[in-house]
């Protein structure tokens, strides 16, 4: 997470307001995010539904379909976080796999090829895709090959979101000249979630809602659930003062003057996200300006208010 630079010497109100990991446990499921370790089988939706019946809430929705015999890392939100999961879009992911060979071929040429798969590759996605078939670029920050046994390669790949693996496997096999096809996967990273952040299975979650609901022990619950505002940790953030919240809350544009701190690498156009400064998510916005003039300026607006999370009332109205 990269180091805030402060504006101002601002100090927040204990009246107003929570951090995130002190709600009382009501407001921290409204408001929370789940790691769920998706098994092989179900799909993504199912998984979603059954998190909702297990929780017995109104609404659910995850962050980044995984096809039915794909495993690993699948956030869901909850209730009020639901919506959050759209910032999620566009994080890299990251899995493991295996792509076997339908030939054999030396193990030298294997690994040039996988270099020459790296940086902007163009994809078509598979004839089994939500999206349109057509032609798309999309990064690979790295790939790494973890083993080679026989036709049987196991590797790590980092790349963009809307990257499709299988078809990356299939294309590797074709630069090869022996074609290949993706025997297994499993995502290990989605955005800031991956497998060391409170992953778990639909039994531990059933088990921390019993713990909760029978023996009036919230621990194994608040264990299992994450504040909602971890799904935006990949984003930069905009920090501000307790007199500007309720106006975001309420739709309204940011004026460089309700900036308490803000992170360095903001650029003009880019998404960001405003956080009171007890952490609370409050909106998604767009830069209008680069950093340094955003932490020069004094007047005006600096932030395009895009989506509001958090709910009006909660602090107080502090404009005329």
């Amino acid at each position: 997470m990269e180091e805030l630079t402060i504006k101002s010497k601002s100090k927040t109100n204990p009246e107003y307001g929570n951090i995130p990991s002190k709600r009382p446990i009501v407001e921290y499921m409204d408001k929370g995010v789940i790691n769920i370790d998706k098994p092989s089988g179900p799909t993504s939706h199912e998984i979603d539904s059954w998190v909702k019946i297990i929780l017995n809430l109104k609404k659910t929705g995850h962050g980044g379909t995984l096809d039915p015999k794909v495993t690993g890392v699948l956030p869901i939100g909850l209730n009020s976080a639901t919506r959050v999961m759209q910032l999620l879009s566009l994080a890299s992911k990251e899995y493991v796999a295996i792509m076997t060979l339908h030939g054999d071929i030396e193990e030298k040429r294997i690994h040039d090829v996988f270099d020459e798969f790296q940086g902007k590759i163009y994809q078509i996605p598979p004839i089994r895709s939500a999206v349109k078939r057509e032609l798309r670029v999309r990064n690979i920050y790295s790939s790494e090959i973890l083993e080679v046994s026989k036709r049987n390669i196991l590797f790590k790949i980092d790349c963009e979101a809307g990257t499709y693996v299988r078809t990356y496997c299939h294309d590797i096999g074709e630069a090869l000249g022996v074609g290949a096809h993706m025997a297994e996967l499993r995502r290990i990273r989605a955005g800031p979630f991956d497998e060391s952040n409170n992953l778990i299975t639909l039994q531990d979650l059933t088990d921390a809602f019993y713990y909760w609901k029978e023996e009036d022990n919230e621990l194994y619950l608040r264990d299992a659930i994450m504040p909602m505002e971890k799904a935006t940790e990949h984003l930069s953030k905009v920090i501000i003062k307790d007199s500007a919240v309720e106006a975001i809350c309420n739709g309204a544009n940011l004026a460089s003057g309700g900036i308490n701190a803000l992170s360095p690498e903001i650029k003009k156009h880019q998404r960001v996200v405003i956080e009171t400064m007890k952490g609370e998510l409050v909106a998604s916005a767009q830069s209008l300006f680069n950093f340094e003039e955003i932490f020069v300026s004094n007047s005006g607006l600096v932030f395009d208010t895009e989506k509001v999370f958090m709910r009006p009332g909660i602090y107080p109205q502090m404009w005329k």
